[in-house]
């Protein structure tokens, strides 16, 4: 493809994400407003951060004058994810230097599910970094948009920051839909629960370090079931070839 024809090809990619891309920032900046923050925290926090629901999370913390220990914790645990993307995303595509960097630094979870998935031979540094830039592009206006709005309100919109909780719920019950996940939503529920009860004052950072720990263990737990229910069928073989 041609410059141009790659340019259009990351905008045509761009178009579907940020769709709902552009609400989530509105929000931002609405909720920026509505906590008492300087309008300027929402493009800073687009451009600087340029995480999704961290973002609104952050609004919250910072509001509320979290410790910084705990908004680090909880930032890398909500992205942590991130992590094992570069595994498979195809970041070779695109060319090293500046461009390579940016690339990394925009893999949100939509241009990786955009990108990964599509046939190599369609992709080109071009084409991603298009379509990656522009994707913040539609969060950053978004949030531009939304303290614009929250401006002109002659006043707060009551329970809009529940707006952040109900997010967080709908991605929760998005992640539960099979019985295979059952097991983590109740040891997430355990795990808020002795927080409340054993850190008061401390609760969101308690529990993600104790629903951490509950993971690991469930993980290691489901290995040795595997692992036993493999030697049970080892040692089973045998006889039913004799019989």
């Amino acid at each position: 493809m041609s410059r141009a024809a790659q340019l259009r090809a990351g905008a045509v990619d761009s178009l579907g994400v940020g769709l709902g891309i552009f609400p989530l920032g509105v929000a931002l900046g609405v909720l920026v407003i509505q906590a008492g923050l300087p309008w300027w925290l929402a493009p800073a926090l687009s451009i600087g951060v340029f995480a999704g629901s961290v973002e609104l999370l952050l609004v919250s913390l910072i509001a509320a004058a979290t410790p910084l220990v705990t908004i680090a914790v909880t930032v890398f645990a909500i992205n942590f994810r991130h992590v094992f993307y570069p595994f498979s995303f195809p970041i070779q595509v695109v060319r090293p230097g500046l461009g390579r960097a940016y690339s990394i630094y925009a893999m949100i979870d939509e241009a990786y599910a955009t990108y990964v998935l599509m046939p190599p031979e369609k992709l080109t540094s071009t084409r991603m970094l298009t379509g990656q830039f522009l994707m913040q592009a539609y969060w950053v206006a978004g949030g531009l948009v939304g303290v614009a709005l929250a401006s002109m309100l002659p006043e707060p919109i009551e329970g809009f920051e529940f707006a952040l909780v109900a997010l967080f719920v709908v991605m929760a019950l998005d992640a539960a839909r099979s019985r295979r996940e059952i097991p983590s939503v109740a040891l997430a529920g355990v795990a808020v629960a002795l927080a409340m009860l054993v850190f008061p004052g401390s609760e969101v950072l308690a529990a993600l370090v104790i629903f951490t720990l509950l993971l690991f263990v469930r993980y290691a737990w489901s290995r040795m079931r595997t692992a036993d229910e493999g030697g049970r069928d080892d040692d089973a073989a045998p006889s039913e070839e004799a019989s």
